[in-house]
């Protein structure tokens, strides 16, 4: 990542830890929360789609930090190119660079 356009690796591994331990505390509510849903009157469904979605942030996060450590953060995995900064901002944990996300090759 580049550092002069973007913000620093620093400031992108604290929101990246901070993202983990928001989502990680998210995961364990709801896994109490599934064990008895009736407790809750929660849609036993929807708990499981809740529960799958703070699953993979995590995933993506843990694998951006994972990125960060190894020195690859901020390269598309397909086409090794840059992923420009503003994109990186927004979507810190992102993997591809945005032709590559859009041909899905």
């Amino acid at each position: 990542m580049n550092v002069d356009t973007g913000p620093s690796i620093d400031t992108v591994r604290q929101t990246l830890q901070d993202q983990l331990r928001q989502h990680t505390a998210t995961l364990a509510a709801l896994v109490a929360v599934g064990a008895d849903p009736s407790a809750t009157g929660e849609d036993p469904h929807a708990i499981a789609t809740r529960t799958a979605t703070a699953r993979r942030a995590i995933e993506e996060v843990t694998a951006a930090l994972s990125r960060i450590a190894e020195g690859s953060y901020g390269r598309c995995e397909r086409c090794t190119g840059p992923i420009p900064a503003e994109r990186l901002e927004i979507l810190p944990h992102a993997r591809l660079c945005v032709p590559c996300q859009a041909s899905g090759c």
